[in-house]
């Protein structure tokens, strides 16, 4: 699907967001300067224009087998949610299935995984568990017609399927991660990208992980990371 860049718009997200972040992470640490830029992320996604064109909808769960990736500050903002939130039963469960869709996903690229439905561990009776928590992905993950994304899960091997979407709320929340993401790379914190079960299989198997990223230091020893380049990044060089 081709669009039409709002290119103002794009830059001013980028702007704002830039500056609040670099402010938060500087004031209040990183972690807690990503739980207040998640509200905003919502809050932009909620206000685009064309938000009322999507076709998500509690218990619309295809997206929920597709591969995500993940920043290492997600990983911890997820785990400190679950921490919080989940019950000791429901967090054995969640703890075994990421171990065991991390050990399943291993050996595998990204274009392998892309072509392999694996279920997330909290999607629990229909709905996401951690959904305040919810990785930048599945946030900026929407469509306007919920047959793309069916189709997409009924045929994984076809990378082909394209699913339609919001012009403006693509632009709002991509823009929105790159500027958080940028702030955090000009802070020196890690920013690649990682799968999303082998990076808590990760975390969980080692709690250093926490203190070297928060040290500004590589937080996965094993686990090699992406460093991916953001959808507008050339907009705001």
């Amino acid at each position: 699907m081709e669009i039409s860049l709002d290119v103002p718009f794009v830059l001013r997200v980028l702007s704002e967001e830039r500056a609040l972040a670099q402010r938060e992470i500087r004031e209040l640490g990183v972690l807690r300067a990503y739980e207040n830029s998640r509200e905003r992320h919502d809050a932009r996604i909620a206000a685009a224009p064309d938000v009322g064109t999507l076709a998500c909808r509690s218990g619309c769960t295809w997206c929920c087998h597709f591969s995500v990736d993940v920043r290492a500050v997600e990983v911890f903002g997820i785990l400190d949610f679950v921490e919080r939130t989940l019950t000791p039963e429901e967090k054995a469960r969640v703890f075994s299935e990421i171990r065991a869709n991390s050990a399943r996903l291993k050996d595998m690229d990204d274009m392998e995984r892309m072509r392999h439905n694996v279920k997330c561990p909290f999607l629990s009776a229909g709905r996401c568990s951690i959904y305040t928590a919810r990785p930048q992905t599945c946030r900026n993950y929407h469509a306007t017609d919920a047959a793309g994304c069916q189709a997409s899960y009924e045929d994984p091997e076809n990378l082909e399927i394209d699913p339609e979407f919001a012009p403006l709320v693509f632009q709002s929340g991509g823009a929105h991660v790159d500027a958080f993401t940028r702030a955090m790379r000009e802070q020196g914190y890690d920013t690649n990208v990682y799968e999303l079960n082998s990076a808590l299989a990760a975390a969980l198997s080692d709690p250093r992980s926490r203190d070297r990223f928060e040290a500004k230091s590589a937080p996965f020893k094993k686990l090699p990371g992406d460093d991916v380049p953001g959808e507008f990044e050339d907009l705001d060089a």
